[in-house]
């Protein structure tokens, strides 16, 4: 499945947080990757902002949220309690290394 010219989004689902990386922009290492960030266990209302990566992965929540299951996301259906992604594939991941692995393998 080609999904080059879509945004690839990840939902980090005990925390509940979304991760989208834009379709163009990025370069480099991932850490310094501009993304959209929505925390959506602050609510339905929460704007998406975008972030450097480095600024969700060193995040107490996440460093101490260990290990996360990942799920990378095409689509979605549903808002707030309804959220339904449609995940093409799921990991669990135990450090930020096998989140890179991740990336690397959806040639992000």
């Amino acid at each position: 499945m080609q999904l080059e010219n879509e945004t690839k989004k990840f939902h980090f689902v005990e925390i509940d947080w979304i991760v989208h990386f834009p379709k163009c922009g990025n370069k480099g290492k991932y850490l310094t990757y501009n993304v959209v960030f929505i925390d959506r266990k602050k609510g339905t209302n929460q704007p998406e902002q975008l972030v450097r990566l480095e600024a969700i992965m060193e995040n107490r929540d996440f460093e101490n949220s260990y290990p996360h299951t990942v799920g990378f996301y095409k689509a979605s259906f549903g808002e707030g309690e309804a959220f339904n992604p449609e995940y093409l594939e799921i990991r669990r991941i135990s450090n930020i290394e096998e989140f890179w692995l991740f990336l690397n393998a959806l040639d992000i």
